[in-house]
């Protein structure tokens, strides 16, 4: 968390508010924020320079700079930027770092468990990013001939292989568990066991959950909000994500959870199989 759909509304709140405008000034407020870069090397990088467009790759925000280099950010577990108008800040344990974007406003990155990285790539430092991350599932490249290809042969259990980046760039837990349970896959089932059918259901199930996801604006559990504070609203429609114990929206049946690879998963075992 933050997963696809948080990032692709932070991404649009941050073109809205930032793109083609300079970074006039930038305070680096806890070091590791820019590792393996130094606060200083960052700032280098970074101030005076032209921001052209904010976007999104997977789970990182992506912003293309003037002179062809990146500026991406790794929200990872808590990350997230506000955007307001400059004043002066007082008392702001988990402020990472701010930045003042020309007279619009300061842009600032908060992060409670500070796991979030940010870090200016070259074109060549950026390709090589890019190519670790595999395809977008919102994409036209993520059609059911790729995902059947990709699945053939895992013995992971499906829930676990839609988690791994290099495969489908930007599914965290919750939506690959909200996926399983609109195509009706038990999330425990091995990847490579699911028949056509089942690929079938569970490629339109993930771009409809994602899909349906951005439209809300993500899902707000705990810390997630965009950049102008605001919740996400995708955590009223949740099928069986956190509601163990509850009855499942499509055929009553008791959600039930389980642990797959230290993480909870949850299902309704009446009708996922």
């Amino acid at each position: 968390m933050p997963e696809l759909p948080e990032a692709e509304t932070i991404a649009r709140g941050l073109e809205a508010a930032v793109a083609g405008k300079h970074i006039s000034r930038i305070r680096i407020h806890r070091e590791e924020v820019v590792s393996p870069m130094t606060p200083a090397a960052f700032r280098r990088a970074l101030t005076g320079r032209r921001i052209d467009r904010v976007g999104r790759r997977a789970k990182w925000i992506d912003a293309a700079l003037a002179d062809g280099r990146r500026w991406v950010t790794q929200l990872r577990m808590t990350g997230h930027f506000t955007w307001s108008e400059p004043a002066p800040l007082s008392g702001e344990p988990h402020l990472s770092a701010s930045f003042l974007v020309e007279d619009a406003g300061v842009l600032r990155f908060y992060d409670t468990r500070r796991f979030g990285r940010m870090w200016v790539l070259t074109a060549d430092e950026y390709a090589e990013l890019d190519a670790r991350l595999g395809v977008e599932p919102l994409s036209d490249a993520f059609t059911v001939k790729l995902f059947a290809d990709l699945l053939a042969g895992s013995r992971a259990p499906i829930r676990n292989w839609l988690l791994n980046q290099e495969r489908v760039a930007g599914v965290g837990n919750i939506y690959a568990i909200e996926a399983c349970h609109i195509a009706r896959i038990d999330p425990r089932r091995p990847a490579g066991a699911l028949g056509r059918n089942d690929v079938r259901r569970l490629h339109r199930a993930i771009r409809k959950v994602l899909g349906d996801a951005v439209e809300r604006r993500g899902t707000t559990l705990s810390d997630y909000r965009d950049i102008l504070g605001d919740s996400g609203e995708f955590q009223n429609v949740l099928r069986v994500y956190g509601r163990e114990g509850e009855r499942c929206r499509r055929c009553r049946g008791e959600v039930e959870r389980t642990v797959l690879a230290g993480r909870s998963a949850f299902y309704c075992p009446s009708c996922q199989r």
